[in-house]
């Protein structure tokens, strides 16, 4: 056991943040956290690391457990190198080479001494030799740079400075240190906020090459689907719930819960308003007098079962419709700009038409920002036209914008310093949709959280209707369901959306298009990203499949110029025949392993779905008055319930390698 938390709870002030959290953490665990912002979740992460105090209840740790948790601040002024900063993760195996080269010189004395080694000396080296090795000392400068190079720094860019990167390059020192570090538990609270996709691909891979547990609080919805185990659920209202099982059976135990939790209360709530009838029926008659008692004392030991019948309070956001823009919304005629001698584009052309939906991706640095400010008009080009069409009215969201409010102004008067005199009688409207009512409009900017000031930002950005949105990393800050509300209000909007995001998911859900952004090119793509990925393997599959093949016919091979079919020069030779038949009956013998595999997998699923379902009944058995009043019941149950929880793990572990399996037998009939 890596961590053991017993009824943990932790508050401020008269607001319990969480209460009676029991959570195990172990070796190889991926547990998802999830809820509204400021519900607690980077509070429990402090507690776990040490860095902050449980109010009640028990935290335990074995001390030889190593704790990493993604610090979210790093002096910006610090001189060395990219490099020097992500090595220092492992200065425990510089101490131990120092050590190496002490006892080696101690060995040299002795030998020239004619004396013989000390078995201590000789013992330790040992020791430390086999430490130095096990721990990968020899290959550490390797993999400091492999792991940077993951993280998107070239050869260039770890040998700068730290002090010549923004605020989300540091976050990415700190992530590779962590990686480079390997603790037995790994706390990440929002780590792909600072990730573009193709360093989330390598993170994910990263994450399951981890053989420690992982804890981490994001709003990736893709990322928590493909990689966590468990989920602890934070409502805002004082609970966190942890839930077995993957995502998305948690989305749908937490609703199976919640619905058992109302047919519950609805029965609890009938049996207590007979109880009272009788009560304050027969309570002043002297021959009930003892039957009503009898029951005022039942009632006053009943446990109440409490639901929060009003939903989270979510976002409420719907845009205005615009008015109604030209076909061509904006056009880009051979636009050339550079940032001093580095040159981000030069001759580009580009159009996008009207209710089009156009995602950029592409790794940090090939310029998707400096394109999206281009479109949206607020950076100026060197040379080159931006045209916008008829009628057009753009609205642009900076991957900055938190960093523009002015600290020093309250909610309220931050919307009111860019609005219209029109706009006045709608800004407090505006303002509870994103969840700012009553006194929270007087509340200062500079108290708020990421994602408060996220809502603020969008507030403003949407308090006037616009045909053209240009948006640069929007679901930054925000929790699951505000990620979720912009999703649904941005899929009805009427006009055109330009957008940077690495929420894979908020892509999916939106683009039309995809276009690529890499140095000194771009490439568009029909779609959404997954489109855009397809596409992306087909071209891969392409390129090796052409490389592999013979650059020019070797004689005896040339093609009719009629039909296609070999000539009679074309007789295959002895060697080619027995070369194609070697070849088909691999192939034949690879479908066979493929069908095998499919059998297997299907077989699996059935018994995932089985356990499933035993678990989804034992988890109705729970709710059962009859059976939570038992303890003995409720200790079967739960015996039932880690049992079938142990056998669906095994499953899904079997079907995810089988799945690898039937991945690469098919990449191989493709070929």
């Amino acid at each position: 056991m890596l961590i053991q938390c017993s009824q943990l709870g932790r508050r401020i002030g008269d607001r319990w943040l969480f209460q009676d959290l029991t959570l195990s953490v172990r070796a190889g665990d991926r547990i998802g956290i999830v809820g509204p912002n400021g519900a607690g979740k980077s509070t429990l992460l402090r507690c776990l690391a040490g860095d902050d105090s449980p109010d009640e209840g028990k935290l335990s740790r074995p001390r030889e457990t190593r704790i990493g948790i993604l610090r979210q601040e790093i002096d910006p002024r610090l001189e060395h190198s990219v490099h020097t900063e992500a090595a220092r993760a492992l200065k425990r195996l510089d101490h131990l080479e120092q050590e190496l080269r002490q006892l080696e010189a101690q060995m040299t004395e002795s030998g020239e001494k004619g004396e013989a080694v000390s078995a201590t000396v000789a013992s330790r080296y040992d020791q430390v030799h086999s430490e130095f090795e096990q721990g990968g000392g020899y290959d550490r400068e390797a993999r400091v740079a492999r792991v940077l190079a993951g993280l998107g720094f070239d050869e260039a860019a770890r040998a700068r400075p730290l002090k010549s990167f923004s605020g989300g390059w540091l976050m990415r020192v700190e992530l590779a240190k962590l990686f480079l570090a390997e603790p037995d538990v790994l706390l990440l609270d929002e780590p792909t906020n600072h990730l573009d996709l193709p360093a989330i691909q390598w993170f994910e891979e990263a994450i399951g090459d981890f053989p420690g547990a992982l804890l981490v609080v994001s709003h990736d919805r893709t990322f928590l689907k493909r990689h966590v185990g468990r989920v602890i659920d934070f409502d805002g209202y004082g609970r966190a719930t942890v839930y077995e099982g993957r995502y998305d059976r948690f989305l749908q135990q937490r609703e199976e819960r919640r619905e058992q939790l109302l047919a519950q209360k609805t029965n609890q709530d009938r049996q207590i308003a007979q109880m009272e009838r009788f009560v304050d029926r027969f309570r002043a008659k002297s021959t009930k007098a003892r039957q009503a008692q009898s029951r005022i004392k039942a009632l006053e030991k009943i446990e109440r079962i409490e639901i929060d019948d009003a939903p989270r309070r979510a976002m409420r956001m719907r845009i205005p419709a615009p008015p109604r823009a030209g076909e061509q919304v904006v056009r880009l005629d051979k636009i050339r700009k550079a940032y001093g001698d580095h040159v981000v584009y030069d001759g580009l052309s580009q159009q996008v038409i009207r209710g089009e939906r156009v995602a950029l991706a592409g790794p940090n640095g090939a310029g998707k920002s400096t394109l999206l400010r281009i479109v949206a008009g607020v950076l100026p080009v060197d040379q080159g036209n931006r045209t916008l069409g008829h009628n057009v009215q753009a609205a642009f969201f900076a991957q900055h914008q938190l960093e523009s409010l002015d600290a020093s102004r309250s909610v309220l008067e931050e919307l009111e310093a860019d609005a219209q005199i029109d706009d006045v009688p709608r800004i407090r409207g505006q303002l509870g949709a994103f969840l700012f009512s009553g006194t929270d409009v007087d509340k200062k900017i500079s108290v708020l959280s990421g994602g408060e000031k996220a809502r603020v930002a969008l507030a403003k950005l949407l308090l006037r209707p616009s045909n053209l949105l240009v948006l640069d990393e929007p679901t930054n800050h925000l929790d699951i369901e505000s990620c979720e509300v912009l999703e649904e209000a941005l899929a009805s909007y009427e006009g055109t959306l330009v957008f940077v995001s690495h929420d894979r998911a908020f892509i999916n859900a939106l683009a039309t298009r995809v276009i690529e952004v890499l140095p000194g090119q771009i490439q568009d793509f029909p779609g959404n990203y997954t489109d855009y990925l397809n596409a992306k393997e087909r071209d891969e599959r392409r390129k090796i499949q052409a490389s592999k093949a013979p650059k020019t016919r070797p004689k005896g091979q040339e093609v009719s110029s009629t039909d296609g079919r070999k000539g009679p020069s074309s007789a295959a030779t002895p060697e080619t025949t027995t070369r194609s038949k070697v070849n088909q009956n691999q192939q034949r013998d690879r479908r066979k392993k493929r069908d095998r595999i499919l059998r297997k997998v299907g077989r699996i699923e059935e018994s995932i779905q089985e356990q499933e379902e035993a678990l989804r009944q034992l988890d109705w058995r729970l709710g059962d008055p009859a059976v939570y009043a038992d303890p003995i019941q409720v200790a079967a149950v739960q015996a039932e319930q880690s049992t079938h929880r142990g056998q669906l793990d095994a499953l899904y572990a079997d079907w995810e390698r089988l799945s690898d399996e039937l991945a690469a037998v098919e990449d191989l009939l493709a070929d």
